[in-house]
């Protein structure tokens, strides 16, 4: 026996021109069945969403690797560049997940205004800012660092920490937490 999983729109990702609509269905056994025939592209975006629901399911997230999947599979093949954010609560599970901002091949304009105000809509705690970069080298470019340091000091002003700032291609993924370039950054800010 299966079950609808979703009928609804898949994604809110990536080219709103390739959005449709898919049935997919669950599996008692936890297997996803199309219904029909559907395009790679809906594929991508059909697993994308699936991850993003296992995410909220978490109880938390604790290290990267808990959200670089899902971001990586989501970001990573996007043709221009796309700033996004991870909402958490206080227990460091999902709220939402959320494109903030669109961009060109090698860059986006990111407004600490609309992040906070993202923040304080979704009521987090916690944010983890994802970006891709369509070039697929994940080393992380100094305006990266000069962005990730004014949301930390825009945040930190609501008591909104941000634990990580992941950099995502189709193949490759960086934490700037696992780097130690969150903790130098949020030190400078301190002195």
């Amino acid at each position: 026996m299966t079950t609808p999983y979703s009928t609804t729109p898949i994604s809110e990702i990536g080219d709103q021109s390739h959005q449709s609509t898919i049935a997919f269905v669950k599996s008692e056994s936890g297997l996803y069945y199309t219904q029909g025939p559907v395009q790679p592209s809906q594929i991508v975006q059909a697993a994308s969403s699936i991850l993003l629901e296992e995410l909220k399911g978490k109880e938390a997230l604790c290290k990267p690797t808990d959200s670089a999947q899902f971001l990586r599979m989501t970001l990573g093949t996007e043709k221009n560049e796309l700033f996004c954010a991870l909402y958490l609560d206080n227990r460091h599970r999902v709220l939402n997940f959320e494109v903030l901002f669109r961009g060109t091949i090698d860059g986006a304009s990111v407004y600490p205004r609309v992040v906070v105000q993202q923040a304080l809509a979704c009521n987090a705690a916690a944010v983890i800012f994802a970006h891709n970069h369509p070039s697929q080298d994940c080393e992380p470019s100094q305006a990266d660092k000069t962005i990730t340091s004014r949301l930390i000091q825009a945040l930190q002003l609501i008591d909104v920490r941000v634990l990580d700032h992941i950099i995502v291609s189709s193949t490759n993924w960086i934490s700037l937490a696992e780097r130690g370039l969150l903790q130098t950054v949020n030190t400078t800010q301190g002195e």
